[in-house]
């Protein structure tokens, strides 16, 4: 857990949700945006929620692994 709330874990995801979660933004709901029109504002955040947490896990196994390895 300490992992996953540490700052240069954090921040590292962050800036991976903010570019993955922007092009999945303007992939799924790019027509809306450009049109004005109403936007699902529960997907856009979710959009931007999972590539957060997939890049937390990735960071939390890839530490894992390599303590695991020197132990």
């Amino acid at each position: 857990m300490e992992v996953a709330l540490a700052r240069e874990t954090v921040v590292r995801s962050l800036k991976v949700s903010l570019i993955v979660g922007s092009a999945l933004n303007l992939i799924n709901q790019g027509d809306a945006l450009m049109n004005s029109e109403s936007v699902n504002i529960f997907k856009c955040l979710l959009t931007y929620a999972v590539p957060y947490c997939v890049a937390t896990y990735g960071a939390v196994a890839a530490l894992r692994a390599r303590q695991d390895r020197f132990d």
